[in-house]
């Protein structure tokens, strides 16, 4: 372990790939290490991404690694179990003992999707059930759709939702936890809502074909939005001391980050869905680019003196560069 990396990257998705692109280009030695666990793996296609437009997502990342080497970037598969602070740099240790310095860290895990544990959803999810209207809303445009939640996220999806279909039901699977005003507004946009609890979902040639509720009914439907919450899939964040925004109405504890995708933590980088940007694709390829740059500003700032903004005052406290 002598060589030391100027950025080791922490996740292959579309942030992390994205803002290795931008390293290699700048000809930063960048080390990529990713676990594979994209969560729209199981997607049928990136939708709403200029220039893929549908493409699978798998498809997408091979060629973000194409073109990663180009520029000298490695990419290693592996798990990241540790990442300790020392003078001035980093230690990585992979879940296979391997260990690798760096100056800086870009953490771009990702955050892990959990539906609800509804039989029948698992074979479905990221095609006919799914999390995310703009991903996946054309696909199932003018048919029988249904949404799974209660209260205010219902509504809130539900109305989303009415963009693509005339005839939405939500499904609120016991009480709908809904006030008159929020019965009224879904009521108004020609909306049904239906407590009964819902026991499976049942399909024909891989996608959903109904919702079967406890007492042995069935609803006919075509797609199924389904209200989700997302959590880290590690807890590098905690080992490493970083501040979390605190938890959302989606995502648990993201990573708090300023305008430069700097942590609380000096020479820590993160981006994407970790750090509570919009779940999509797009946002995270952006978000990516942004922190790839900022680490370049950050080691040009170390080595010949390129002025930084300094800490910059958040609401949840300083964030250093």
């Amino acid at each position: 372990m002598t060589k030391i990396w100027d950025c080791i990257v922490v996740g292959g998705g579309a942030a992390g790939l994205s803002a290795g692109l931008v390293l290699g280009r700048a000809r930063r030695s960048t080390l990529l290490i990713d676990a594979g666990e994209q969560s729209n793996l199981a997607a049928h296609g990136i939708g709403g991404l200029l220039g893929h437009d549908g493409r699978p997502p798998a498809e997408l990342y091979e060629i973000g690694r194409g073109e990663l080497a180009l520029y000298g970037v490695q990419v290693r598969t592996g798990e990241v179990s540790e990442i300790e602070r020392g003078d001035g740099e980093f230690t990585v240790q992979l879940a296979d003992g391997t260990r690798e310095r760096s100056r800086r860290i870009l953490l771009a895990t990702g955050l892990a999707y959990l539906p609800p544990p509804l039989p029948g959803l698992e074979g479905l999810w990221g095609r006919s059930v799914f999390h995310c209207p703009f991903c996946h809303g054309w696909e199932v445009a003018d048919q029988p759709l249904a949404v799974l939640a209660r209260g205010d996220r219902a509504v809130h999806l539900a109305l989303l939702l009415r963009s693509w279909s005339e005839d939405i039901v939500v499904l609120t699977d016991g009480p709908a936890d809904l006030d008159d005003a929020g019965r009224n507004r879904l009521a108004g946009a020609g909306i049904r809502i239906d407590e009964r609890p819902v026991a499976a979902l049942e399909s024909a040639n891989g996608e959903l074909s109904a919702v079967r509720f406890s007492d042995g009914s069935r609803l006919s439907r075509r797609g199924l939005l389904v209200a989700t919450t997302m959590r880290r899939r590690d807890r590098l964040a905690e080992h490493l001391g970083l501040e979390l925004a605190g938890p959302g109405p989606v995502a648990e504890d993201p990573v708090s980050v300023d305008p430069l995708c700097r942590t609380s933590i000096p020479g820590v980088f993160a981006a994407g869905d970790l750090t509570a940007e919009m779940p999509q694709v797009a946002t995270a390829i952006a978000a990516g680019s942004r922190a790839g740059a900022a680490v370049v500003q950050s080691l040009a700032a170390e080595d010949y003196g390129l002025p930084l903004p300094p800490r910059i005052e958040t609401s949840e406290g300083s964030l250093s560069r």
